[in-house]
């Protein structure tokens, strides 16, 4: 794997900024946000985790060694409850309106910006790499506009070890790459290895990588003892048209009024209804492609299929496809016998 390119000398040169994230597809910024503002809002987040007993009460709260005990990825339940709590925090809400990365964006896009009202805080558990977040393009989930660009936030210092973002160097060039089933992020994985584009490198705290949404990317696997936390968050022109899912909160996370009970500050609630953004369609026929895998791998009895089945029971509008899901995780675990349920 090569180093990531670092883009922080022409951080005030928004033609220089578009001009090297159109071509390798990504930025990377050493330092953009305040160390202190990033290790905050990871002690909060730190503080739910353990109240949760994913870190080990005999070990300092902000070393963050997790409990390999309670080990657990997105959707499962176990994970989404304690993220609910996670996504409630102000701070990690306000973090992605930091004017360092809304103002990179404005020099960059050369327009007003839209700033993603979903925000996806992510908590890695050490010494899994099978719960580590496979290549994938993030476009397929996002749509609306490609040139959509999402800003992944270290919240402590992420050596290689832990397992920080990489990114396939202009990746983002060709459309949408044939795909597979797959546990982690998103449930699936690119097919193509991609091999000698891959780039990155170490982080400290404040440092982010910015990638275009058809970038291929990946997570490391995380070697260490910590949880790793982070934040991904997601930045378009105005004046490009978005889906209504990312005007929601995450999946699973409850209504916009259950998430900012409780803040300190108005500012930032429903702060995009003031730019009146541009509504698309979502286009579900990846996920169709994606759910008809699945069936196939967990009628074969492929735990690799349960992570999309889990987003299906969790996110999908068709109750037929929910109900089917549900009964092949169900044949995962042990809990029902075969089934031989059918789409229509």
């Amino acid at each position: 794997m090569r180093a990531f390119t670092e883009s922080t000398d022409i951080l005030m040169d928004g033609d220089a900024l578009d001009a090297r994230a159109k071509r390798g597809g990504y930025l990377f910024i050493k330092g953009l946000l305040p160390r202190e503002t990033v290790l905050e809002v990871r002690r909060q987040c730190l503080k739910i985790a353990a109240k949760a007993d994913w870190i080990l009460a005999d070990q300092p709260l902000l070393d963050a060694v997790a409990d390999p005990r309670q080990a657990c990825a997105d959707p499962e339940a176990a994970y989404v409850a304690v993220l609910k709590d996670i996504y409630r925090l102000e701070a990690l809400h306000a973090l992605k309106h930091h004017p360092a990365i809304v103002g990179l964006f404005e020099r960059m896009f050369g327009e007003p910006v839209l700033v993603h009202p979903m925000v996806i805080p992510r908590n890695i558990f050490p010494q899994r790499p099978d719960l580590t977040t496979p290549p994938h393009q993030d476009f397929v989930h996002i749509q609306g506009t490609p040139e959509c660009y999402a800003v992944w936030i270290p919240l402590s210092d992420c050596p290689v070890a832990m397992g920080g973002l990489q990114i396939a160097e202009a990746s983002h060039t060709q459309g949408v790459h044939n795909f597979k089933v797959s546990l982690g992020a998103g449930a699936m994985e690119v097919a193509d290895p991609l091999d000698g584009r891959w780039v990155g490198g170490d982080f400290a705290a404040g440092d982010v990588v910015i990638f275009h949404s058809m970038a291929v990317h990946r997570a490391g696997a995380n070697l260490t003892k910590q949880l790793r936390q982070s934040i991904d968050a997601r930045y378009q022109r105005a004046s490009d048209p978005i889906v209504e899912t990312s005007l929601l909160p995450y999946a699973g996370m409850g209504s916009w009024d259950d998430i900012y009970a409780g803040w300190t500050s108005d500012e930032l609630k429903y702060y995009w209804r003031a730019q009146n953004p541009r509504l698309a369609a979502f286009d579900r026929k990846y996920y169709e492609t994606r759910d008809q895998m699945a069936f196939d791998l967990a009628r074969a009895g492929d735990q690799t299929a349960r992570a999309a089945l889990l987003r299906i029971v969790q996110r999908d509008p068709d109750p037929e496809k929910c109900a089917l899901a549900s009964s092949l995780v169900a044949n995962l675990d042990g809990d029902a016998p075969a089934s031989g349920q059918k789409l229509r």
